[in-house]
């Protein structure tokens, strides 16, 4: 059986016919998929056409839906597991039928309630959607289209010794160092990080703040906008990393060059106690 193009994406499909039990789409193809009543409005007619999910239900035909998943067919998202059996695990990923993760296509064994980096397949020998968590097997190695110091967009989904794990562009794998992370992370974040090493293996070194100047052009506009709040700030060079952490996001070296560049432009005090903003 052929591959339907729709199955796993949003496709905009016009409606063909009503039934007791809904609205029937046409598909690229030529064939029909039900849009069950419960997703209709009412108002909706003939020939009008609706943004949709589709994808396999229960009994593994073909229906439309217009709730939207976490994620679409060849991407990646950080989902729950809901069920452990001992076929596979099944995965939260937002709609009413959960995702099936084969115990074949898991990069490790999973536990209830943990979250998992599972991308989204198609099984083409029963032309089902499922879930693949070995995600190694999708990530690239040539780094070379990233440059040191460049923002980008990821998505935490692992957490280990070492940090935390990055997804970059859906195929690159970062690491946020845990000693280098100044502000609580969490997998499933979504992220802003900096380019701030490219490895040997393919995988990137990433940072919270911008490199250089910026970083601390940043940091002294983060406490002077706390400042014009608060007037007031019992942080010093006395100040445990943990407190200036915990109050600004930043390390202490970095809250010292902050404080340095506005002292130098004369919008605060530095006094024993802390640092105030000047009128």
């Amino acid at each position: 059986m052929d591959t339907i193009k729709e199955l796993g994406n949003i496709s905009t499909l016009p409606i063909t016919r009503f039934t007791a039990n809904g609205a029937y789409l046409n598909l690229s193809n030529g064939t029909e998929v039900l849009l069950p009543k419960g997703y209709l409005l009412g108002d909706e007619k003939e020939g009008e056409e609706v943004a949709v999910f589709v994808y396999t239900d229960s009994e593994d035909r073909l229906v439309a839906i217009t709730d939207r998943p976490v994620a679409l067919v060849d991407e990646f998202a950080v989902m729950e597991v809901k069920e452990v059996t001992k076929f596979g695990a099944f995965m939260d990923w937002g709609l009413p039928k959960d995702l099936f993760v084969p115990m074949s296509e898991m990069g490790k064994p999973m536990k209830e309630g943990e979250q998992h980096l599972v991308m989204i397949c198609v099984d083409f020998k029963t032309n089902r959607l499922i879930g693949v968590s070995k995600y190694q097997d999708f990530m690239l190695t040539d780094t070379t289209i990233f440059e040191e110091g460049q923002e980008v967009d990821g998505l935490v989904f692992e957490s280990t010794d070492l940090g935390y794990k990055v997804l970059i562009n859906q195929h690159y794998e970062g690491l946020l160092y845990e000693n280098e992370t100044f502000k609580d992370i969490a997998v499933g974040d979504n992220i802003k990080a900096y380019i701030k090493k490219r490895r040997d293996d393919g995988k990137l070194d990433l940072q919270l703040t911008p490199i250089g100047r910026q970083k601390y052009e940043e940091g002294a506009e983060k406490i002077l906008n706390l400042l014009k709040v608060k007037r007031f700030l019992p942080l010093h060079d006395k100040s445990s990393p943990e407190e200036i952490k915990k109050t600004l996001g930043m390390s202490k070296k970095h809250f010292k060059q902050s404080i340095g560049q506005l002292y130098k432009s004369r919008k605060i005090e530095i006094k024993t106690d802390g640092i105030a903003l000047v009128d």
